[in-house]
């Protein structure tokens, strides 16, 4: 199958992506003095509790690894232990761009103002957006590409999401438990015990409270949309994989005469297979299939920040994600229509694009808009 290829190929790219944003972080000025000591502070404070979080869950992915394996295919269990490090390893990519962006994001609003902060800011969130993706991305294709190649073997894809919802368990719930104690006893001591005023960097609280917010906001965070991103190709392709004959028909009219050059050469089916045969690989590949489209147009919508950034940096930030869902959508039409899918494929797609880009623009009414005045008259 061409497909997972194509799909190694465009994850290796978002990685590259996401070495190239860091590397731009890194070079951007530090600021003073003081800021650098600050910033380091925080930094190693996170890699520090990231350490220590990850020695306790490798354990626990050893043991659960060790009982799969009596019970399931070894494929499975190699699957899940990859699911599981590839998830770590993004966490671990994010949170080293974040603490190393706080710093310099505020060096460039001293000296470049509102746009010079936005763009470090956003380029230091897209590292792990860029690292959450391409590593979903990657090792899912590689599975598909190598050990389970056949409708038979979607069962290995499982342990692969098994072991990313691992990881986002004990990332995201000890990161919220860290992130809420920090906070506490910052406060408690800050304000109650020592009077220092809030945000003081005498209080080792506040340091610590900067460090919970990017173990939770930014490890655990990222933990939990790997794990719904793996989860919602795995349970596509599961679907795919147990579709009955007419079902596959009814999403893939165009096989019904036969199978075109291009279908057969992405499935890496031969000519004269089976009309429902390939219909049933190919659908098992299109969530791969977009998501290389999804990573193309998000690379798409991080490089054009570079223009937008001297907007107002809502409007920036709303022209990014409209403009990348916008693209997206077109893209996947494309693809529906060329592959001779059925139209009811590319309105789930719209379906859910939309209902994405709507959830966040509630998020933003209830929390930037009237409702955050009236309370706050």
């Amino acid at each position: 199958m061409q497909i997972p290829l194509i799909a190694v190929a465009v994850a290796i790219c978002g990685l590259l992506l996401a070495a190239g944003l860091y590397v731009f972080i890194l070079r951007s000025p530090t600021g003073l003095d003081r800021m650098r000591e600050i910033g380091e502070q925080i930094h190693l404070g996170a890699m520090t509790y990231l350490r220590a979080q990850y020695l306790k869950i490798a354990i626990f992915v050893a043991v659960v690894g060790l009982l799969l394996s009596f019970q399931y295919d070894l494929r499975v269990t190699g699957a899940f232990v990859l699911g599981a490090c590839a998830s770590a390893l993004a966490g671990f990519v994010g949170m080293k761009a974040a603490t190393r962006a706080n710093v310099r994001t505020t060096a460039a609003a001293m000296t470049k103002g509102e746009s010079g902060a936005l763009l470090i800011a956003f380029n230091g969130g897209a590292v792990m957006g860029a690292a959450v993706a391409s590593f979903g991305l990657l090792g899912l294709a590689a599975l598909v590409l190598l050990v389970a190649t056949t409708a038979q073997d979607v069962f290995v894809l499982w342990g692969f999401s098994m072991g990313a919802s691992s990881i986002a368990l004990f990332a995201r719930v000890g990161g919220g438990i860290f992130t809420k104690a920090a906070d506490v006893g910052a406060d408690l001591v800050g304000k109650v015990e020592a009077g220092i005023p809030e945000d003081d960097p005498r209080n080792p609280g506040v340091i610590a409270d900067n460090v919970g917010d990017n173990v939770g906001d930014v490890a655990g965070m990222g933990a939990d949309i790997f794990e719904s991103y793996v989860g919602a190709m795995v349970a596509s392709i599961t679907i795919a994989a147990t579709l009955a004959a007419a079902e596959i028909g009814g999403l893939v009219p165009g096989l019904t005469g036969g199978s075109d050059s291009l279908v057969l050469g992405l499935v890496g089916a031969a000519d004269g297979t089976d009309a429902t045969e390939v219909g049933r690989m190919l659908l098992m590949g299109l969530p791969l299939l977009l998501a290389v489209i999804g990573l193309i147009c998000s690379t798409v919508g991080i490089l054009g920040m570079v223009g937008a950034r001297r907007l107002d940096p809502e409007l920036a930030l709303g022209v990014a994600e409209w403009g990348t869902a916008a693209l997206f959508l077109v893209l996947a039409l494309i693809v529906v229509l060329t592959l001779g899918l059925s139209l009811g494929v590319f309105f789930a797609i719209l379906t859910g694009n939309v209902a994405g880009v709507l959830i966040g623009r509630a998020t933003w009414y209830y929390t930037a808009a009237k409702p955050v005045y009236r309370i706050a008259e």
